[in-house]
This record gives C-alpha cells, sequence and structure tokens, in this order.
C-alpha cells in the first residue's frame, strides 16, 4: 500500500471519528434538550392542574356557601312559622288550663 493511501485511510478514519464524536455530542444535547423541555412541561402541566383545582374548589365553596345561606333562610322561616303557630296555640292552651282549673 503506498504511503499516499494510507494517509486517505487514516484521514477518512479521523474523519469519521470526528463525524461520530460530534453525533454523539448532537445526540446528547438532543436529549439534554428533550429532558429540559419535558421537564418544564410537566412543571406547566402540574401548575395548570394546582390552579384549575384551587379554582373548583373556590366554585364548589362559594356554591356550598349559597347552599347553606338558602337552607339557612329556608329554616329561619320554618322556624318563624312555628312560632306563630305556637303563639296560636299558647292562647288555646292558656284558656283551656284556666278553663279546668276553674271547674276544679
Amino acid at each position: 500500500m503506498s504511503l499516499e493511501a494510507i494517509e486517505k485511510v487514516s484521514q477518512a478514519e479521523t474523519k469519521n471519528r470526528e463525524r461520530k464524536a460530534a453525533a454523539e455530542a448532537e445526540a446528547k444535547k438532543t436529549i439534554a434538550d428533550a429532558e429540559r423541555e419535558g421537564l418544564a412541561l410537566l412543571q406547566q402541566a402540574r401548575s395548570d392542574a394546582e390552579a384549575e383545582g384551587k379554582a373548583l374548589l373556590h366554585e364548589a365553596e362559594q356554591r356550598a356557601a349559597t347552599r347553606a345561606e338558602k337552607i339557612s333562610r329556608n329554616a329561619e322561616a320554618d322556624a318563624q312559622a312555628l312560632r306563630q303557630a305556637a303563639g296560636l296555640h299558647l292562647e288555646q292552651a292558656a284558656e283551656f288550663i284556666v278553663g279546668r282549673v276553674v271547674k276544679h
């Protein structure tokens, strides 16, 4: 083999090693970039999910407060009706008791 052919083969092998090293470095960079982007997307998804959870909780709390207020108003109205009915019956009960005491 001539010296020139050996040099060409040696240069070709060197270029191949350089290309392989460059390709490996590019692959590592691509993997690192993909991992970084994936972690950023994961963090964003977690942040979005947390914000959505807080919004849903706030909405549920508002609905519960509204429902509690409605129940409270209804209970107060029922209590008022019972007080009025009791007031009417109180007069009748007093008359009944007085009637029984006077008769005996």
